[in-house]
């Protein structure tokens, strides 16, 4: 009988059996799409009891859950759109996650909120941050704390002292958006999903007019099976449309994506002790500790190009560096930026006109057709909800018997895999450190990442020390989290690894070029991968991350899109995303 620990870990031999299982069971629910809100859907309906398959076409956290701010936040900017729900909803998820959920995933993180105005601005964003502290902020964080400008500067050194008139602190929280959603989709198999990556959705099942499941292709080999479910749910995110296209059903709302940029440059080069959130005429801009960096963004333009490959310009740079430096008393150049990343927002549409920024960040549940369901919109931190909205639609779509057996959610309390025990574990990362023979602050690291699971990564180089050696240029990462990627976190490419399981694509200069070759090579001995297949694997990572330093150095959309689009996908039987229902053949095919 598996362990829970076997059940949880996604590699090789548990993708072949995921296929197997997928071809011969038909589940209460196939969910579509691996991003925070899929993988939640699938812990809130396998945590009820339903029988489930996630599948996802690329990786997990592939698309908008790997590129967020890295906040798990209220939104207080919403505060200002008198969206109290939305605030008072993300507060209470904010409180779970940091508490309860997931508090080695997700950090207590220090802001501070420089005034620029006298007189009426101090009194009018008090007001504001009462309200967050009342509607939850102030809970497992301290209250808000107001500062004159010497107090502000002290706080934060390196803004100008011309640029500010005092400060308000308060207390939002940090998290590894892709780890985070990693960690959700292993949660879901650890209670009986079935999850599988590289696998698309080229086709619904119909049986008459009820939709009974969905057609998968194997992204890694190119074979097709039939998934059979009594209800089908989207939550692809960006992909939303395209999926709505395909089954030929419309959702009653549109998705439509805005890009988000930001940069990563030197902890050194902006002095303060707090993280920082910088009012703009679109939005705001967070300046976000991240290890030994700071993450600085973000933008909020619409994209209209291709969704799986959002490229960054050089016109977005310069709109963060325009910002930042202009309460910054030592300027950032575009020579500091270590990194950047651009991902899309997911929001719903509302007037042809309107812009990004005022688009609505809540979600919508909607029965589209028999026995197909969808879920759109939202934000990273209020995914939970969305995933019990949209699992409760499902449930209703299954009929009044289901509807009546089935529990309702109970992720409010099953923390996510690594949570349970992490304060003890932590108090105890000395003797870890000693066990093993590595340093406490690489415990710490492995701790902040895997929680309690960090025992079980270290245990792969138990007769293996060389695995206890740091990457070479990418020192804050040990090899043998490579080898845990590729055989327990469904890591399949050396793109999954150097993007999204670890961070180094963003944190290092070099994008992951330095240590492809290594981290490829540990890759292939736990894989199977021949000389050939990781010659592959580092020329296409290669191609990309050149392509995406490319694009930053065009002025318009377009032409940084180009850029990517010229590098092959490295999942190779994959299908054109940018999917043209008018020119495509008949996808949705009969039941049999």
């Amino acid at each position: 009988m598996p362990t829970m620990r076997t059940r949880s870990a996604l590699g090789p031999e548990r993708r072949a059996e995921s296929w197997r299982r997928m071809s011969e069971e038909t589940f209460d629910v196939v969910i579509v799409g691996g991003g925070v809100v899929g993988a939640g859907s699938a812990v809130d309906a396998a945590t009820r009891g339903l029988s489930v398959a996630l599948v996802e076409a690329r990786d997990f956290a592939a698309g908008t859950s790997s590129r967020s701010s890295k906040m798990f936040h209220g939104g207080l900017r919403y505060l200002e759109q008198l969206d109290f729900g939305l605030v008072a909803e993300a507060l209470h998820e904010r409180e779970l996650s940091m508490s309860r959920l997931a508090p080695h995933l997700v950090k207590p993180l220090k802001f501070l909120f420089p005034l620029t105005r006298r007189f009426w601005e101090r009194p009018y964003m008090a007001a504001g941050f009462v309200l967050y502290d009342v509607m939850g902020g102030a809970k497992s964080v301290p209250p808000q704390k107001h500062y004159t400008r010497a107090g502000a500067l002290r706080l934060a050194p390196g803004l100008r002292e011309d640029s500010i008139v005092g400060g308000i602190r308060y207390w939002d929280t940090l998290v590894d958006d892709a780890r985070h959603t990693l960690t959700l989709a292993r949660t879901a198999a650890r209670h009986g999903a079935v999850v599988t990556t590289s696998t698309q959705v080229v086709g619904y099942l119909r049986d008459g007019e009820r939709v009974v499941g969905v057609r998968v292709r194997d992204a890694e080999s190119g074979r097709e099976t039939d998934v059979r479910a009594r209800v089908v749910l989207n939550a692809a995110g960006v992909w939303t449309d395209q999926l709505q296209q395909m089954l030929g059903e419309e959702a009653g709302f549109t998705v439509r994506a805005s890009k988000g940029v930001h940069i990563v440059v030197d902890r050194d080069k902006v002095d303060s002790e707090a993280a920082l959130i910088l009012r703009t005429e679109k939005s705001v801009l967070f300046v976000i500790p991240w290890g030994e960096y700071w993450i600085i963004g973000t933008t909020d333009t619409d994209w209209h190009l291709d969704l799986a490959h959002p490229a960054a310009t050089g016109a977005d740079i310069d709109y963060i560096l325009g910002h930042v430096n202009a309460v910054l008393t030592d300027r950032i150049t575009r020579e500091d930026v270590r990194g950047v990343y651009a991902g899309l927002r997911p929001l719903l549409s509302g007037a042809a006109d309107a812009t990004t920024a005022k688009l609505s960040r809540e979600h919508a549940v909607m029965t589209v057709a028999p026995g197909a369901v969808v879920v759109a919109g939202g934000k990273y931190t209020t995914y939970r909800v969305m995933a019990a909205d949209a699992v409760d639609a499902a449930i209703a779509e299954m009929g009044e018997e289901a509807a009546a057996a089935v529990p309702a959610s109970t992720t409010e309390r099953i923390p996510l895999l690594g949570a349970d025990g992490y304060p003890a574990m932590v108090n105890r990362a000395d003797r870890i450190a000693d066990r093993y023979e590595i340093r406490e602050e690489q415990v710490h690291h492995l701790l902040d990442r895997y929680g309690t699971l960090v025992e079980e990564v270290l245990d792969l180089a138990v007769g293996r020390p060389d695995l206890l050696g740091s990457l070479g240029g990418a020192e804050r990462y040990l090899r043998v989290e490579v080898v845990y990627a590729a055989l327990s976190e469904a890591a399949l490419h050396l793109e999954d690894v150097l993007v999204r399981r670890t961070r180094i694509s963003m944190e290092y200069q070099h994008g992951g070029v330095e240590c492809a070759r290594e981290v490829a090579d540990l890759m292939a001995d736990a894989l199977g991968w021949d000389d050939a297949r990781v010659a592959r694997e580092i020329e296409l990572f290669e191609r990309r991350v050149a392509a995406e330093q490319a694009s930053q150095t065009a002025e318009a959309d377009d032409e940084a899109d180009a850029y990517l689009r010229a590098v092959p996908e490295v999942r190779e039987f994959l299908v054109d995303t940018r999917f043209d229902p008018a020119a495509a053949e008949p996808v949705v095919s009969e039941s049999r």
